[in-house]
């Protein structure tokens, strides 16, 4: 398997590709699921708990109200995270949210600012929504700066429950990006 070692320091868009989630990707998320990935979404969770993770993210696909990709670093087509848009409703109206990991070994090089830009793409030739948002926590400095990378407006703060149906409360940005510009 490759650990990243032998790549360079930065990545561009020429070397990073996003391809639809398949039945296959299961690993992928059961990688993402160490403690340091997992630190600012609830702590890990079980493998049931990510077997049903991975049935959503399948079924998304299948109902047309998103997508979720794999996110794979070329040119040896390894698979180093996850990233998804896909429709949600935000303070009474209808948007694309999006959210994305990259394992760790693959971190700090761009491929998640690179694979958020193909995302915000794909989100635009769908054109159901002006707005994408996302809700990284506050603590996640690195996918918040992301958010700022991708062009994204900081509209705030918020505390919500997370994962959604729990007890945790979870201090989250608001991140915007209006997609009928090119911004």
């Amino acid at each position: 398997m490759n650990d990243g070692s032998n790549m360079p320091d930065r990545v561009d868009e020429r070397q990073v590709r996003i391809e639809p989630w398949t039945a296959g990707d299961l690993d992928v998320l059961r990688r993402n699921n160490a403690p340091e990935m997992m630190a600012h979404l609830g702590g890990p969770e079980t493998d049931e708990q990510v077997i049903a993770r991975h049935e959503r993210y399948l079924a998304l696909n299948d109902r047309d109200t998103g997508q979720m990709f794999r996110i794979v670093l070329l040119p040896d087509g390894v698979a180093v995270g996850g990233i998804g848009v896909w429709d949600s409703e935000w303070r009474d109206k209808a948007v694309y949210e999006t959210g994305w990991s990259v394992l760790p070994e693959f971190q700090g090089r761009g491929i998640a600012s690179v694979a958020t830009g193909l995302v915000v793409e794909h989100a635009r030739a769908e054109g159901r929504h002006r707005y994408l948002h996302a809700f990284p926590s506050v603590e996640n400095a690195p996918s918040n700066a992301v958010c700022r990378k991708a062009g994204f407006t900081l509209i705030g703060d918020h505390d919500e429950a997370y994962p959604p149906g729990s007890t945790n409360w979870m201090r989250m940005n608001e991140w915007r990006l209006d997609l009928q510009t090119d911004d």
